[in-house]
């Protein structure tokens, strides 16, 4: 095997096994996937609204079309709708992932479900790189790729994989998580789930707000601690516009798995009453 051969087997290697691990991931939680194709749809992101009833079957025909490319690619059967499809979803994501972190919309792209969360930023750079492989690959010839079986064994293969990805679906649909990476998963401690970086002596995130300040048709954006170091509100030409202002994270930290639990009956909050309770109650 020569040099170009073994870097292009490496390649659908890295390809293959990428897309199926992620494919896989998504699968075992194919409602997780569809909430967070939801967020994608709101009205504050693409403002596609009227896809979101269909996230749930969108997600589940992404996760197994994801997993079919993978395998496609390491058995090398149908080489140009693998590499082209590939491309396809690649060039997507790309765009999403840099919307989702440039305009700092979706705080999770969801590649990984729960079991590996990323920044938006870095879902855009696992994007690119992916993408120069796929570059890479494709550079080095498809013809040059060479199928590992037969076109009748690919073919019941592909079926057989069809078959069981539909099952495992339906199953975990049905069922719960076969591995479940949830906050909120069984056998969940939600007291210490919900305990604050402080309290168990861990750094937590840092954020700085950022102002929108508009002069005319001038507009300027400012961080707090450059707006009180400049003291930009001795500068009444510029008018804050609240409505554009925003945090952004500067530092990461530890993150309560758990941050969005209350029971509040007719708005009173009784969250610490119930989970300090010492007996077993069901809700």
């Amino acid at each position: 095997m020569n040099l170009r051969s073994l870097a292009q087997s490496l390649i659908r290697l890295i390809l293959g096994g990428l897309f199926i691990f992620s494919g896989v991931i998504k699968m075992n939680d194919p409602l997780g996937f569809s909430y967070k194709l939801e967020e994608y749809f709101g009205a504050d992101v693409f403002n596609l609204e009227f896809l979101q009833p269909l996230a749930l079957p969108m997600a589940v025909f992404l996760v197994t079309f994801e997993v079919v490319l993978g395998l496609l690619m390491l058995i090398g059967y149908l080489r140009a709708f693998t590499f082209w499809s590939m491309a396809g979803l690649m060039a997507f994501f790309t765009f999403l992932t840099f919307y989702s972190a440039y305009f700092n919309k979706v705080t999770d792209c969801g590649c990984f479900g729960d079991a590996i969360p990323l920044t938006p930023w870095e879902s855009f750079t696992k994007d690119v790189i992916l993408s120069v492989l796929i570059a890479l690959y494709f550079a080095l010839g498809l013809r040059n790729v060479k199928p590992i079986m037969s076109r009748f064994w690919a073919r019941g293969v592909m079926g057989l994989a069809v078959f069981a990805m539909a099952f495992f679906t339906n199953w975990v649909y049905n069922h719960l998580p076969v591995w479940d990476f949830r906050a909120y998963k069984p056998g969940t401690d939600i007291a210490k789930a919900m305990a604050p970086a402080e309290e168990l002596g861990l750094t937590p995130p840092q954020y700085d707000v950022v102002y929108t300040l508009r002069k005319g048709e001038e507009v300027m954006e400012v961080s707090g601690t450059d707006y009180v170091a400049q003291k930009w509100w001795e500068k009444p030409e510029w008018v804050m516009d609240a409505e554009a202002t925003r945090n952004i994270k500067v530092a990461d930290g530890y993150e309560p798995p758990v941050h969005d639990f209350a029971i509040a009956p007719g708005g009173e909050d009784q969250t610490d009453q119930w989970l300090a309770y010492p007996e077993s109650y069901w809700l």
